[in-house]
């Protein structure tokens, strides 16, 4: 597995994986777009932009651009429309499936979210059975969201 990328790097602020990371996806949006993909199998623009967050159309265009210059995620032709686009999670995109998944586990804990304690207690008792199931989507392009209308649809 490459460690890096052959794209050049814009001027970094220190060389911490953290500060690097954040630099690429810690933003408001990105990490929300991301989520997007993985959990709620969103893939087109129009789906991102009704998804309920509020982003603004300029504001999604070039977080889209970013996560794809960062190699997070790619854009395809869509299958019967070649006008649309689609996106994809990389397999580095994927790999942000454990970062998610703690975010998710945290916030749910330490927050009012309306996420049901038991929903989230099995998500954290088998976290590796969560993990599996969002790679096998990816591997198998499967688009079935992990989450339907706020319910999850766990293994």
């Amino acid at each position: 597995m490459s460690r890096v990328s052959g794209k050049p790097k814009s001027k970094r602020r220190s060389g911490c994986p953290v500060s690097i990371s954040l630099e690429i996806f810690g933003d408001r949006w990105s990490l929300l777009i991301i989520r997007d993909l993985m959990v709620r199998g969103f893939r087109t623009f129009r789906e991102f932009q009704e998804s309920g967050e509020g982003i603004a159309t300029n504001i999604l265009a070039e977080r889209l651009r970013k996560l794809e210059a960062s190699g997070i995620i790619t854009s395809e032709k869509g299958d019967t429309d070649k006008r649309k686009v689609n996106y994809r999670l990389t397999e580095k995109g994927v790999d942000l499936a454990p970062v998610l998944l703690e975010l998710l586990i945290w916030g749910a804990r330490h927050e009012d979210t309306g996420t049901p304690c038991a929903v989230i207690d099995e998500m954290a008792k088998d976290r590796e059975a969560v993990l599996a199931e969002v790679r096998r989507r990816w591997r198998d392009r499967d688009a079935t969201p992990l989450q339907v209308e706020g319910r999850w649809q766990l293994p």
